[in-house]
């Protein structure tokens, strides 16, 4: 099993568990099942999880709201741990770049 890390701003914030904090209770607990099987079963396949490529994966999460939510995240084996970079609301059939692009900027910072 690997360990699940938030990606922290250099001002310690935790952007994307801060994000699912603001959800609803229900929402918050499909979102906490979906990441716990992907941090179980890693690595996962479809419908659960989602190659994005360049090291990048997504839980997939259908919310009770009747939305889809997104975690982005990648393998940091140095730590043995899942470190989700990226949460957010999908409103578009594919994944918006803006979101991959924000997730790959968060990850090359972790790297660094």
């Amino acid at each position: 099993m690997h360990n699940v890390r938030f990606y922290k701003t250099g001002s310690g914030r935790e952007l994307v568990l801060e994000w699912i904090k603001s959800l609803n209770l229900s929402d918050r607990k499909v979102i906490g099942e979906d990441l716990r099987m992907v941090q179980i079963g890693f690595p996962i396949g479809l419908p659960l999880c989602d190659n994005l490529g360049a090291g990048l994966w997504e839980v997939r999460s259908s919310l009770p709201s009747k939305r889809e939510a997104r975690l982005i995240f990648f393998h940091a084996s140095a730590y043995k741990a899942l470190v989700v970079v990226h949460g957010f609301i999908k409103k578009t059939q594919k994944t918006p770049p803006a979101d991959i692009d924000l997730a790959r900027k968060r990850m090359r910072e972790f790297q660094d």
